[in-house]
């Protein structure tokens, strides 16, 4: 299973560290300890950036500022393959991300919900890497 240290969770949802510690804290997300840090399950990030997509509460991102050519750090939300083709869907800060690629390379690229990826903007594609 993807986990992830809360400073990373934060920059994925395009947050502050304190932030995201205060929706630990309100039940919002769950941690669990490893090695005596409290780490988030990629699911469980997935399914709050999901959320947060569909009720914005984004005035503190920091990813607002993001320009839509750049390279967007986010986390993988869903992925829905058939025999030819995929769909991966990403939350990069307040950004919702559609991307069409090829099963073999959505397998290739071991994509999946909760796992970290960068969606490179360039006109209409959306390329989906992992970092």
């Amino acid at each position: 299973m993807t986990t992830y240290r809360i400073a990373e969770a934060a920059e994925l949802l395009g947050v502050s560290d304190d932030t995201l510690r205060r929706w630990v804290e309100a039940g919002r997300l769950r941690t669990t300890s490893d090695g005596g840090r409290s780490v988030v399950a990629g699911t469980d990030l997935a399914a709050l950036a999901e959320s947060l997509a569909e009720h914005p509460d984004r005035e503190a991102s920091r990813a607002s500022a993001v320009s839509a050519r750049n390279r967007l750090s986010g986390i993988v939300t869903k992925v829905t393959k058939d025999t030819v083709m995929a769909q991966v869907e990403m939350i990069c800060g307040p950004y919702r991300m559609v991307s069409l690629m090829s099963t073999e390379a959505a397998e290739e690229l071991a994509l999946e919900p909760g796992v970290r990826a960068i969606a490179s903007v360039k006109s209409t594609n959306v390329v989906v890497e992992r970092p």
